[in-house]
């Protein structure tokens, strides 16, 4: 009989946890759905294309400046010195290999 009711109660709590993963999903969706809606009503009445919302603003400063602890100088510096022009010629090697 134990093993019936906890049977049960396993079957009642994995139900329970399905059942709030699939509100938490809907929610999600709707949410998204009405900050949509509310994007194109508002490109409608101002008449201006809808822009795509950037949450990016992190990567824009990391793509800007360097990590490095340096200061602007020296960074221009490594950059700089990251270059080398060399002129490409082909090696050719005479010896066959076996």
């Amino acid at each position: 009989m134990p093993n019936f009711i906890s049977r049960v109660l396993r079957f009642a709590l994995r139900l329970m946890l399905w059942l709030f993963a699939a509100f938490f999903a809907l929610s999600l969706l709707c949410a998204g759905l009405i900050v949509l809606m509310f994007s194109l009503l508002k490109a409608l009445i101002t008449g201006q294309k809808p822009k795509p919302m950037v949450f990016g603003g992190f990567q824009q400063f990391s793509a800007q400046t360097r990590w490095s602890g340096a200061s602007a100088g020296e960074a221009a510096k490594t950059r700089q010195a990251d270059v080398v022009d060399v002129e490409v010629r082909e090696i050719r090697d005479d010896k066959r290999l076996p």
